[in-house]
């Protein structure tokens, strides 16, 4: 029911939405008379800003089309290695005849689409072959293809190892870390030859009993029949998937501002000010981020509720309790994968050590193979976009890569 209250919601807000977007155009429009009135700048900002709050946001597309290698511009070409129902095995295909690391980059399946992770693949492209999951919005998937949960990411993960070879590295942000850890620990366990040749762990909840945030303290709370009762709902018949359980977008979207209402509520003011003032370069900043912070996808009900449950309630895999079909995920049997884990000191959503806890598992890794490194003043998003990750921490990430290679 609230899933669809919500639908019609947007349908009211649709024609406000296009109202206030010929609105701002009218009154900023070099074309347009009324451009040229008394307090026309203050309806243009007035009329973007009440768009920009009501309207409904898409999956942003990637805008990867070229990157500079050696001085040179190369074309680059977004394919579809591997479809499955639940995720796209995106490569970011280069027109060179170079021959770099392949790496493999494990978005999370957390709310926002795999594009949140543009700054990071940019920045990975000229020195790497570059392969991204990008996740398919659980309303689109229609019912008969049944269900995705914790499992089923650990078998997605393998079966793009597979897919990629033995020479591949992994980098796993965030929520991934943890399914990420385990599809390894399971082919080391079956001595695979597909195992990667190392790994790079980026601010994750592998035990998230250390440093507990926000994020976890509301996991531990809560009961798990509350997670079921109150944020899981079917997709409306409009859509692909409709009937099919979820965690909606528009829920988590709501979690994601409540977390830091005032920041969001001054970065809106100073947006509209920044207009008033004629500051196009930091409205241009202000509209790239919402337009990627406000695009959410629905997640599988059954994937959201095996991560409250397996990872923030139950700590199975540092507790070495975890099983995938039956299988015990047993970290300690890695001995091939190189490990590097990265923390932000400031993230507020994976506190200090629980993606370090990450060598405390694999304890049969050799010092050689193992690297920690914990980014000073650098917050959650920061360790994967922005100024630091650009100069800091994708040069460490890219020397690890190679020296595993």
């Amino acid at each position: 029911m609230l899933y669809d209250l919500h639908e019609l919601q947007r349908a009211f807000l649709a024609p406000l939405a296009a109202f206030t977007s010929t609105g701002s155009q009218l009154f900023s429009n070099p074309y347009s008379p009324l451009a040229y009135t008394p307090m026309s700048r203050q309806f243009a900002a007035a009329y973007e800003l009440a768009n920009r709050l009501g309207k409904d946001y898409e999956k942003p597309s990637w805008n990867l089309h070229s990157t500079t290698i050696g001085g040179r511009d190369v074309q680059v070409f977004e394919d579809t290695a591997l479809a499955q129902p639940f995720c796209r095995l995106v490569h970011f295909r280069r027109d060179t005849q170079r021959h770099d690391p392949v790496v493999l980059v494990v978005a999370p399946l957390s709310g926002h689409h795999a594009t949140l992770l543009r700054d990071t693949v940019r920045t990975l492209l000229p020195d790497h072959d570059v392969y991204v999951t990008d996740w398919v919005d659980a309303r689109m998937v229609p019912a008969e293809d049944g269900t995705f949960g914790l499992d089923d990411y650990v078998h997605y993960i393998q079966t793009f190892l597979r897919h990629l070879g033995p020479d591949t590295h992994v980098m796993s942000v965030c929520q991934p870390t943890v399914p990420v850890l385990a599809a390894i620990s399971l082919l080391a366990s079956a001595d695979d030859a597909c195992q990667p040749r190392s790994m790079v762990m980026m601010g994750g909840p592998i035990d998230a009993r250390k440093s507990p945030t926000q994020v976890n303290r509301l996991a531990t709370t809560k009961p798990y029949s509350w997670f079921e009762d109150t944020l899981i709902h079917r997709v409306p018949t409009r859509y692909p998937g409709a009937g099919r359980l979820v965690y909606p977008g528009f829920l988590q979207h709501a979690g994601f501002v409540a977390m830091n209402p005032d920041r969001h509520l001054k970065s809106h003011y100073d947006f509209y000010l920044d207009l008033l003032r004629g500051d196009e370069s930091d409205a241009d900043a202000h509209r790239r981020f919402y337009d990627e912070y406000n695009a959410v996808l629905d997640m599988p009900a059954r994937f959201y509720l095996d991560t409250i449950r397996i990872i923030f309630q139950e700590f199975s895999l540092p507790r070495g309790l975890w099983t995938v079909d039956d299988i015990l995920v047993e970290p300690a049997a890695i001995r091939k994968t190189a490990l590097l884990t990265i923390e932000g000191e400031l993230d507020d959503i994976s506190g200090q050590g629980q993606t370090h806890a990450a060598h405390a598992l694999c304890a049969n890794l050799s010092p050689s193979m193992r690297e920690i490194y914990t980014a000073k003043h650098c917050g959650h998003y920061g360790i994967f976009a922005g100024s630091r990750w650009r100069q800091q921490i994708c040069p460490k990430i890219s020397a690890f890569i190679r020296a595993h290679a």
